[in-house]
């Protein structure tokens, strides 16, 4: 059964996608049959994992406008073997999402989670029906934030709706860990700012770091996760050491 991680943070610009991308290229590299959920209609990891359909391809937001949707109809391979997708539609208006329409009730969304191994779904950074949607659905919260102050206040508003959904909605729901990005250890406010959020949550919940590599943007302007595209780039080693924290640690929660 898939492990369900919800790639978030309240603020835009933090390497949600990104994140969500790489790191699902990285299970995949391992054998993990994933896929990306792409919730945020900026359509940023669908863009990323080399995904194009046309106006009449089915996408996840096909859920929310379709009463009788069956998910498994918006479920696509990338061309990377393990490695599926579930496209966000950029046209999709966030207000037509009902207050009861859930994504884990979803018409096979159950057998969705039986078939894969982890399902990424990345997240708007707004707080409206779509992310609640994401929380609901998942076992896991993985945090990117950029190592400055205002990123520190982007994470305490997010805890905020965390804890909401955890203690009432989703009791499962757990807080997997918080990853710099853009980070460089030389500069002493980001230092500052990630040591201060390891104080506040824990150091066992900061992930280690993804440096700036001008790799990371030239892969999503190539449609590819950055290991397919320049394998030996600061950024690929970064997201290879990150997801290789992130097995160990789910391991370590599961008991395996």
């Amino acid at each position: 059964m898939a492990k369900v991680i919800s790639i978030t943070n309240r603020k835009g610009g933090t390497g949600k996608s990104t994140t969500t991308v790489n790191l699902s290229a990285e299970f995949a590299i391992r054998g993990k049959k994933t896929l990306v959920i792409d919730l945020d209609t900026q359509a940023h990891a669908t863009l990323g994992l080399g995904f194009r359909g046309n106006k009449d391809t089915p996408t996840v937001h096909s859920l929310f406008l379709e009463p009788e949707f069956i998910l498994s109809k918006a479920l696509f391979k990338t061309k990377w073997d393990n490695l599926f997708i579930m496209p966000a539609n950029p046209l999709f208006e966030h207000g037509r999402v009902s207050n009861n329409k859930l994504l884990k009730e979803g018409l096979g969304f159950s057998g969705i989670i039986e078939e894969f191994d982890f399902i990424l779904i990345d997240t708007p950074p707004s707080l409206d029906s779509l992310l609640l949607n994401a929380l609901v659905s998942s076992d896991y919260v993985l945090v990117p934030f950029l190592p400055h102050f205002l990123s520190t206040e982007g994470i305490r508003s997010l805890a905020r709706v965390f804890f909401k959904i955890a203690t009432t909605e989703n009791p499962s729901l757990k807080l997997l860990g918080l990853v710099p990005v853009m980070i460089n250890q030389r500069i002493q406010q980001h230092k500052k700012v990630t040591e201060n959020i390891s104080n506040q949550f824990g150091k066992n919940k900061v992930f280690s770091g993804i440096r700036t590599d001008i790799k990371l943007v030239e892969a999503f302007e190539n449609h590819s996760p950055v290991k397919f595209y320049s394998p030996y780039s600061r950024g690929a080693i970064d997201y290879e050491i990150l997801a290789d924290e992130v097995l160990r640690e789910i391991l370590r929660r599961e008991g395996n």
